[in-house]
């Protein structure tokens, strides 16, 4: 397909075909947003490969690597689309961290001040969420697998990009989950819901925590859902060193990206080397 242009026929086209392939809505979303930002870029010319490595240049003057990357999955895939494979750009390589941004990395004791000061607010369904968020490693997105029946049989079937899992639910948090359900009058479906009955989503989560931040004296950067699955992550690799086991219970087809999750921040190696204590 010589002379290829991005227009906006071709983008809904492209739309359709991500969902005849059972793509997730919220990767639509960002897929078309890409090839959008693709088709400003090139201004009416036609596809080559010369002026997607110059664009590939232009986003890493802009980007970190790993937005670059994910800017460029969505590109390969639209080129994958059009018939024009020759196209298709390298991702950046990246060198794997050894260590996580220590004021990124929320701490246990950071956690279970946000709890508290949930609990001080009056924001119960707030601090049920992160409650479950953080004791079964789900992503925020998944937490609409949480209803009372799930509770009520002990586990949730996530069914998410075409793989279903079942997460065990402990028993403490059944018992709080249960008590949540009959305060809230939730006879069945979602247990965290808005007020119209729909799931939540991870804008509304992650606005309410970060209201949490400054009775809980804890660094806003830190304070996002997803980093309450990291700190599952790394208190369930403290005492299970598996990490096929915690990529199977996080979601991950990938042993590599649970890497990530249980690195360790710079304070805490340090911590380590000091414990060994070799030098004398």
């Amino acid at each position: 397909m010589k002379n290829h242009m991005i227009t906006q026929k071709g983008i809904c086209r492209f739309a359709n075909h991500l969902r005849e392939n059972e793509k997730a809505a919220l990767t639509i979303k960002k897929y078309l947003h890409e090839i959008i930002l693709l088709m400003e870029y090139l201004a009416g010319e036609p596809i080559s490969k010369a002026k997607l490595l110059l664009y590939r240049d232009k986003l890493l003057e802009e980007n970190q690597v790993q937005t670059v990357n994910a800017k460029l999955s969505a590109v390969n895939s639209y080129m994958e689309y059009a018939g024009l494979k020759e196209c298709k750009v390298k991702l950046l390589k990246v060198q794997r961290k050894v260590f996580i941004d220590d004021d990124r990395n929320l701490s246990e004791a950071e956690y279970k001040r946000l709890l508290k000061a949930a609990r001080e607010k009056n924001n119960n369904r707030l601090y049920y969420v992160m409650l479950t968020l953080c004791a079964t490693g789900i992503r925020v997105s998944e937490l609409k697998f949480i209803t009372l029946e799930a509770v009520k049989n002990g586990k949730a079937e996530i069914n998410l990009k075409g793989k279903i899992r079942t997460i065990v639910l402990h028993k403490e948090l059944i018992r709080k989950l249960k008590k949540y359900a009959d305060e809230q009058g939730i006879n069945s479906g979602y247990l965290f819901r808005t007020s119209s009955g729909k799931s939540l989503d991870r804008s509304n989560i992650c606005h309410d925590m970060k209201k949490l931040c400054k009775t809980a004296k804890v660094n806003p950067k830190k304070v996002f859902p997803h980093n309450l699955r990291h700190l599952f992550a790394k208190s369930y690799y403290a005492i299970e060193k598996n990490l096929a086991r915690l990529a199977d219970i996080l979601g991950h087809s990938s042993v590599e990206t649970t890497r990530i999750y249980v690195a360790t921040g710079i304070r805490e190696h340090e911590r380590i080397l000091q414990q060994m204590k070799l030098i004398i």
